[in-house]
């Protein structure tokens, strides 16, 4: 019976010790899970993707393993909606690139142009010989921005900001576009969604600054032309979210939420993305397990469908009736925890170390949720910055439904610093992961020294708010009256409010935790599933309200780096 951390009532003693929860949540057990998920994915085309054997058998091994520990697991059925690229081609400034379906390559892989997730097709036999055009202002939003330019038959160039992809689609196939080719504003490929294929959308491919910048150049030498060619069908998937609750809690009411999703991008294992964060949630559970009665219960969420656009966190978050969803306090998010170039990023509520978007909803308890991760690594001297709370990952529903969140990131494609290698270690000028969505996200591409360092924080801030949530819900008792047990999952089957459419080291023991984690393996069946080289990713079913979202996107065909669904 020890203090929390700092801010979380130092003076009382609580139901779980801290350090002693940071002990028994280990490396060697957490990369058993890893290693468990490696051999499904082996077995399984080398995918965990969403309607695969490799997803199923994921969820059966988490489910297993949380029996083993005590509890009482419930997988929330849902359907994702996948997109299938047969063919694509584009000829633009003189470089003609062409996808490759038995690869899921671009080729020539440079420039990097990627297709926006649920473009649709383009007419049979394509668009051919089109001349460029660029709106009035570049952003093309509205029809304001196409004013006095003619657009018709013509392919539109436009630049990423300050609204979704789809409404610059729509935008300019009002003005009389046939397509949509979108320019990135920021380094890197543009790798985007349009969120749901609705009515009035035109084929979109992303482009990097440099080839959009060469492109309104040639634009305005004129004319300058392109050929393009999509064909693509679109499919529905059956799939599920798994939710689980300590049921040795004295307090129901005030719930401590963990999430992280576990299905990968159809083109590799997905061991860091995200198979570290699911990992480190179920062992924090099953270590929870073994702690005696808590004080406030903490529930688990692994998410299904994450990388074709958050779509199971949201189907949860929508399916909680408004008193259910007002019991989390709080909700923890961990996408991406042992990436090999890593940085050691917590979700910046406060705006202190980046500049925070006005669209985006902070909701209170969100700062005091930060400070709970950014106490811990002071505490222990561990360097830490901010990373964009932009709602890029699962935590975008419950933000904009007023749950506070935080979180751990340890980056994706985007490039370290200088300054961050001085800071974390590691390589200036390379990804943070470089096997981001690829076939080299496996085992070998964990960082045992990130992950150490973010399960240490995720055990004793877990166990900490567990203990104490007055400084995110001041006046919550720390020491609560024992409300009855729950269940430990309360989604109902209809959602409240559906969003509106269109709204992104060493191998260890598979024996480590203590469960019976074989067994659990031998009941997962290991037939070898054959992917065809047809199906790639996919797209989003439901998405937030706002019709601006940025989740990162699993766009896989042809795939460039990115985080999971942008759609702005």
């Amino acid at each position: 019976m020890v203090a929390g951390v700092a801010g979380f009532g130092a003076s009382a003693a609580y139901a779980v010790d801290p350090s002693d929860l940071e002990d028994r949540v280990t490396v060697d057990a957490v990369m058993g899970h890893l290693q468990a998920l490696q051999q499904i994915a082996d077995v399984n085309g080398d995918t965990r993707a969403i309607g695969t054997d490799g997803y199923e058998q994921s969820g059966q091994y988490i489910e297993g393993v949380l029996r083993e520990a005590g509890y009482e697991p419930v997988r929330q059925d849902f359907q994702a909606t996948t997109q299938s690229v047969q063919a694509f081609s584009i000829d633009l400034l003189g470089t003609a690139s062409a996808y490759d379906p038995a690869t899921g390559e671009l080729t020539p892989a440079t420039p990097e142009r990627v297709l926006m997730e649920f473009t649709p097709s383009t007419p049979d036999g394509g668009i051919v010989d089109a001349e460029l055009v660029a709106p009035a202002t570049p952003l093309g939003c509205d029809a304001a921005a196409w004013d006095g330019v003619d657009a018709t038959g013509k392919v539109a160039v436009v630049s990423r900001g300050t609204c979704a992809f789809s409404e610059k689609a729509l935008a300019a196939g009002a003005a009389g576009a046939v397509a949509i080719l979108v320019y990135n504003s920021e380094a890197g490929a543009l790798n985007g969604t349009f969120g749901d294929p609705v009515d009035g959308l035109i084929p979109g491919v992303g482009l990097t600054p440099e080839e959009g910048a060469a492109a309104l150049e040639a634009i305005a030498a004129g004319p300058a032309l392109v050929d393009l060619a999509i064909e693509q069908t679109t499919t529905t998937v059956d799939t599920f979210n798994i939710i689980a609750e300590t049921p040795n809690a004295d307090d129901h009411e005030n719930v401590v939420m963990l999430g992280a999703h576990l299905d990968s991008v159809p083109e590799g294992p997905g061991i860091n993305d995200n198979g570290s964060g699911s990992a480190a949630i179920l062992e924090t559970a099953v270590q929870l397990a073994e702690s005696g009665q808590l004080d406030h219960a903490v529930r688990f969420g692994w998410w299904g469908a994450e990388e074709v656009g958050l779509v199971g966190s949201t189907e949860y978050v929508y399916s909680l009736p408004e008193e259910e969803l007002g019991k989390i306090a709080t909700y923890l998010n961990f996408d991406m925890v042992g990436s090999p170039n890593y940085i050691i990023g917590v979700y910046d509520a406060d705006g202190s170390d980046t500049e925070v978007d006005p669209a985006v909803n902070i909701p209170e308890g969100s700062i005091a949720t930060e400070k709970a991760l950014t106490d811990y690594f002071d505490g222990i001297g561990q360097a830490h910055q901010g990373t964009n709370f932009d709602g890029r990952s699962d935590y975008q529903a419950f933000i904009d439904n007023d749950v506070p969140a935080s979180g751990l990131f340890t980056g994706a494609e985007d490039i370290k610093t200088a300054a961050e290698a001085e800071l974390f270690g590691g390589t200036a000028g390379e990804a943070y992961d470089p096997n981001y969505h690829g076939a080299g996200d496996d085992i070998d591409n964990i960082s045992t020294e990130a992950l150490g360092i973010n399960l240490g924080a995720i055990a004793s801030v877990t166990a900490s708010l567990s203990n104490d949530l007055s400084a995110i819900r001041p006046g919550v008792d720390p020491s609560p009256t024992p409300t009855p047990t729950a269940s430990p999952v309360p989604p109902t089957t209809a959602p409240t409010a559906a969003p509106a459419p269109g709204a992104g080291g060493g191998k260890g023991s598979l024996a480590a935790t203590g469960a019976d984690v074989s067994g659990a393996l031998a009941a997962i069946p290991l037939a070898v599933l054959a992917l065809g080289a047809g199906i790639v990713l996919v797209a989003v079913r439901m998405r937030r309200p706002s019709a601006a979202s940025s989740a990162p996107s699993a766009s896989s065909a042809p795939s460039a780096s990115s985080s999971s669904g942008d759609q702005e």
